[in-house]
């Protein structure tokens, strides 16, 4: 086993601050939406499937495309069922798999939401930063997401490196592409 590649001042001056800021956005941004009456997961799931055709998305691809354990996002989804903003379904082609719906209840709670969480997102990041620092920020989250998204469905090229879906493209782990718009545009009239 080699040595330790330890971080130099600057390294760790980043990741510590990378720690600390991102924590406290997310907490912010999960606090905000809840005084709206919606949490960051159920917020996310809302936006998932309002991008996905039919606003419907199979449950295992949901989960993957939020970041959670079926097991939780089976939890989040009754829960939103139970407030009316979703619905589950079998899946007419394959009996096993379960769909999630968004409803018009949910999707008029996703466009009511929106413009407050997107005014805490500018306020709390967009605002804060030069194009080019954000520019940079997408490139490095890019970067992450295709290195752990690699990992996950375990693609390789040719060199045997891990590598991600292309762009524009869902990787076979159901995610879809990092440089995917993350808020919709909404509409009332949809």
């Amino acid at each position: 086993m080699g040595s330790t590649n330890w971080l130099s001042a600057e390294q760790q001056r980043a990741w510590r601050a990378y720690l600390l800021g991102s924590a406290q956005l997310m907490e912010r941004i999960d606090r905000d939406l809840r005084a709206l009456g919606l949490s960051m997961p159920e917020y996310e799931i809302l936006v998932r499937l309002s991008e996905s055709p039919e606003r419907t998305l199979r449950m295992a691809e949901l989960a993957q495309s939020v970041h959670h354990s079926r097991s939780r996002l089976t939890h989040t989804i009754a829960r939103m069922e139970a407030a009316g903003l979703v619905e589950r379904e079998a899946c007419p082609s394959d009996r096993r798999g379960v769909l999630a719906r968004l409803t018009d209840a949910g999707y008029a709670r996703l466009v009511e939401t929106a413009p407050h969480h997107v005014a805490g997102v500018r306020d709390g990041l967009i605002d804060l930063v030069s194009e080019e620092d954000l520019a940079a920020l997408g490139r490095v989250f890019a970067a992450v997401s295709a290195r752990n998204t690699a990992a996950l469905t375990g693609r390789r090229d040719r060199a045997g490196d891990l590598v991600a879906g292309c762009p524009g493209e869902e990787n076979d782990n159901g995610v879809a592409d990092a440089n995917a718009p993350a808020t919709p545009e909404l509409s009332t009239a949809d």
